[in-house]
């Protein structure tokens, strides 16, 4: 599920999410793979073939066979805010589990900590309005989403194949705008350096306009989100 952007957050930083803000930002920039965007008010990063040809079509797939309406966290009065299709990706699976945790080491956050990798697919027509991914702590849902694991920090999101036009994802107050590129990973911290949610992370999945668009969503929390270990490899 992901956040319908109503209103601005009650809450102010936190160190703990400072200082996984400063950890993240530094090893992914410390990586040669990854380019960085230029703006001032977001932490906004690329990663250009993260997944190869086999594992797009695989989750392509997966998608396909799983999907069903895209959902929201809040209402909204907008009955065209969010109109794609979405689908929860068995993360335990022989095909996402290798994705899911390659996706979390990139990031270096504990893969307890991200919730279930979610893939969305917008035909022609559909959209997901300007949202936040981050929690608005004044909202009736963060009392069940502090408990289950707290706010959320980094986004990570990957593009399963190339659009023939629109489905761009647009960062309106970062100013960033990102066209779908088969296999490319963008990740954001929906975290202001000093722990607190970011406004300027908020962003639209723009209408596609001819083809189809697939990718994968993973959502990092502050705390486990699942409460058990994971054995990586």
């Amino acid at each position: 599920m992901s956040i319908f952007a109503k209103k601005p957050p009650i809450g102010g930083g936190s160190l703990a999410r400072a200082r996984v803000s400063a950890q993240v930002a530094t090893r992914l920039e410390a990586n040669p793979a990854i380019r960085k965007a230029k703006v001032e008010n977001a932490q906004v990063y690329y990663y250009p073939g993260f997944l190869d040809d086999r594992d797009c079509d695989t989750l392509i797939r997966l998608i396909d066979t799983n999907r069903r309406p895209s959902t929201l966290l809040a209402a909204s009065d907008d009955p065209y805010f969010r109109t794609s299709e979405s689908c929860d990706l068995d993360r335990w699976s022989p095909e996402v589990r290798p994705i899911d945790e390659r996706m979390a080491n990139l990031i270096g956050v504990p893969p307890e900590h991200g919730e279930t990798m979610q893939g969305q697919r917008y035909a022609p027509g559909q959209q997901f309005r300007a949202h936040y991914d981050w929690f608005a702590e004044n909202q009736d849902y963060w009392a069940a989403m502090k408990a289950s694991g707290g706010q959320r920090t980094w986004t990570a999101m990957i593009y399963l194949n190339d659009v023939e036009e629109g489905g761009a994802t647009w960062f309106p107050q970062a100013g960033v705008r990102v066209a779908p590129k088969r296999g490319l990973l963008l990740a954001w911290n929906n975290m202001k350096p000093d722990g607190a949610p970011n406004p300027a992370t908020l962003h639209e999945g723009t209408p596609v306009v001819k083809g189809v668009k697939y990718i994968i969503t993973k959502w990092f929390r502050e705390h486990p989100w699942i409460n058990m270990p994971i054995q990586t490899y």
